[in-house]
């Protein structure tokens, strides 16, 4: 599932020194930041403590971000996870606690802080593009920075959601993977690159993915369309094994509100979704398996009970 636009940050971030041209004093901003007037994004950075407080996590890292650009060097970009957050990609076990820039000439990248990391890198003429009013890497060079600093598993996440975004194609990625390949982590978006795929619709559905892989189960196909007896498209499942007449569906919070009607219960959405099974059940002869994001987190166990069920339903050979 994507997430909804970035909100509009624009006229938000107070400097310290603009705050101080306006008369306020560093004790005023003191007893402003007690109060609970202001919030304290970084050093020197001050936004709303009312807006910071209703942020999402992404675009609290959004505001850190242009608070950190303003106290870069002028030809600094946005790279790694702070470019995949401002694009509203959906990122799962990355830290967004530090910005991440990259600057296009070559000169001293300065010192790693808490909240900021400046890459020594170099961003190639062609490599940055605007994004929300900040210059940021392009898709294929952010995909392939992710790669370089992360396992698969949260590298394919972002992967898969620039590629459902349409912010690269899987030939762009692989070009960058190419330019790129001395790079460390490179084995780890060689494994990405063969994963990656656009049509799974949401993270877990990404992770699901990642376990087959990971867990040596047979590849799924994902979003399977199931027809009625009359030709007509009645459902798309998440993932199915067809040769064995068994398929995914998961269960979870982000499923429920993507899906709900509206004015629609959850006990009412509940046995909608039970009747949708039963009925792909009868127009398919197939077995259901339905997973949360729980299972997600014991994979080993998740995948010896999907093993069991594969092998009862194993195609007949011959």
């Amino acid at each position: 599932m994507m997430k909804p636009p970035p909100t509009d940050l624009d006229g938000l971030l107070r400097l310290r020194s603009e705050l101080i041209a306006e008369g306020l004093t560093d004790n005023q901003i003191a007893r402003l930041r007690r109060t609970k007037v202001l919030h304290r994004v970084r050093h020197g950075a001050y936004v709303p403590h009312e807006v910071w407080s209703e942020l999402t996590p992404e675009d609290r890292h959004r505001l850190l971000s242009r608070a950190v650009l303003r106290a870069a060097h002028e030809t600094s970009a946005l790279t790694h996870i702070s470019s995949v957050v401002e694009r509203g990609i959906p990122v799962w076990g990355l830290p967004l606690g530090a910005a991440h820039t990259t600057q296009l000439i070559r000169r001293k990248a300065g010192r790693r802080v808490a909240d900021w990391t400046p890459h020594r890198g170099l961003l190639l003429e062609g490599e940055v593009e605007e994004v929300n009013g900040v210059c940021v890497s392009i898709a294929p060079r952010s995909a392939v920075e992710i790669c370089s600093i992360t396992t698969v598993e949260p590298a394919l996440v972002v992967v898969n959601g620039l590629l459902r975004a349409k912010a690269m194609t899987l030939e762009e990625f692989a070009e960058q993977a190419a330019l790129c390949r001395l790079w460390p982590g490179s084995l780890t978006t060689d494994i990405v690159l063969r994963l990656a795929d656009p049509r799974p619709e949401s993270v877990a559905e990404d992770r699901f993915s990642y376990l087959c892989y990971r867990q040596c189960l047979p590849k799924p196909e994902p979003q399977v369309e199931i027809f009625d007896e009359h030709g007509t498209l009645f459902a798309r499942v998440d993932f199915a094994w067809p040769d064995h007449g068994v398929f995914i569906e998961f269960d979870g919070k982000v499923k429920y509100e993507k899906h709900r009607r509206a004015g629609e219960t959850l006990d009412e959405y509940l046995m909608r979704e039970k009747r949708r099974e039963e009925q792909i059940c009868q127009l398919t002869g197939w077995t259901c398996i339905r997973i949360t994001w729980a299972d997600l987190g014991r994979p080993a166990l998740l995948a010896a009970r999907i093993r069991k069920i594969l092998a009862v339903r194993a195609p007949v050979v011959g």
